[in-house]
């Protein structure tokens, strides 16, 4: 039977997503946003308002939803409204989150019962990770564990990117030349296809937190780079650089060079969140080369398509000047140091 779904936003990167899923489902969808942020998905039925609005939320209060699906990133007081204005129109409350709201320092990989941030329910925009816990803590504390889901993806990649990690990428490895290929090659990563996560998110009967990421070791640097290389069509020549080398020179992992993280140090366990919950539970995640053809046949649809810089979301990628300047010191070194 279908369900009606309500999606807070739905015209950025996951949101659509979502409302791709939900819409194959056979589900009614309707989209509330202001209508300031990308276009409204064909096939749902878009409401105009402000969620920071109390006379708009009730408007929404007004019918009667299955599911609601939020995203929210800031203020956890805005999740805290909206969930008290649909306590009682809304069956279940499925939030996005993130793995990033686990603390530092936990012991072995990150399961869905390590320690977590502490955060406010009521509190404006403090940080990323505690925001989103705050939005968790908000949820829980008017739908309660039975009647929410909070699905915590790591890395997301896919299809209408909008941080611009996958698509740097595409786009340099496309322009041809050297790159800069940051080691070591065999690095395993770990991610989320937005469109796993979407329909996982909307599938599943579980309830509280999960962890929604593919198993550790999905794809590796060095596959993530050569399907770059071969669904562009591109002559690139990929240029292995160690990580130590990288550090010793202040390169900036996760920004400066999207996606990489040194499986050394501090960051080490990084790409191993266990996600074996969801994955038994019912999580597919589809093949590293379907995420990146995809997301380049998405930019070749969109060439005109550029980052969105905010306050919190800084440029991602390498200045090219730079990146020549590091590939000669690199073949500086001595053939016992590369």
């Amino acid at each position: 039977m279908p369900r009606k779904i309500l999606v807070l936003g739905g015209t950025d990167f996951v949101g659509p997503a979502i409302v791709a899923v939900a819409l194959a489902d056979g589900d009614d969808v309707t989209v509330f946003n202001r209508g300031q942020t990308g276009a409204d998905p064909e096939g749902v039925r878009a409401v105009r308002g402000d969620r920071t609005r109390g006379a708009d939320l009730a408007r929404l209060a007004a019918e009667r939803w299955d599911v609601v699906v939020d995203t929210w990133p800031r203020a956890s007081r805005v999740v805290l409204e909206s969930a008290t204005a649909l306590r009682s129109s809304a069956d279940r409350y499925v939030y996005i989150s993130t793995i990033s709201v686990y603390a530092e320092g936990h012991d072995g990989p990150i399961t869905e019962a390590s320690p977590v941030v502490a955060a406010d329910p009521e509190a404006d925009s403090t940080d990323y990770a505690v925001d989103k816990r705050g939005a968790e803590l908000a949820i829980e504390r008017v739908f309660g564990a039975e009647r929410s889901l909070f699905a915590r993806p790591g890395l997301i990649l896919g299809p209408g990117e909008n941080v611009g990690r996958l698509p740097w990428w595409l786009r340099r490895i496309a322009a041809g030349g050297a790159v800069l290929a940051p080691g070591p090659a065999g690095n395993a990563l770990q991610y989320i296809d937005a469109r796993d996560l979407a329909a996982f998110a909307l599938s599943t009967d579980l309830r509280g937190p999960v962890n929604v990421v593919s198993a550790p070791g999905h794809a590796t640097m060095a596959e993530l780079l050569t399907l770059c290389r071969e669904v562009t069509g591109s002559t690139a020549t990929l240029t292995w650089v160690d990580a130590e080398f990288l550090l010793a020179h202040a390169v900036g992992p996760w920004v400066e060079l999207p996606i990489w993280v040194p499986p050394i140090g501090e960051t080490a366990d990084f790409y191993t969140a266990d996600s074996s919950l969801a994955r038994r539970s019912g999580l597919v995640c589809r093949s590293a080369r379907e995420t990146v053809s995809d997301t380049w046949s998405w930019l070749q649809a969109n060439p005109r398509w550029t980052q969105v810089v905010t306050p919190v979301r800084a440029r991602v990628g390498m200045d090219p000047g730079r990146e020549r300047e590091l590939l000669a010191a690199w073949a500086d070194q001595p053939p016992a140091s590369r």
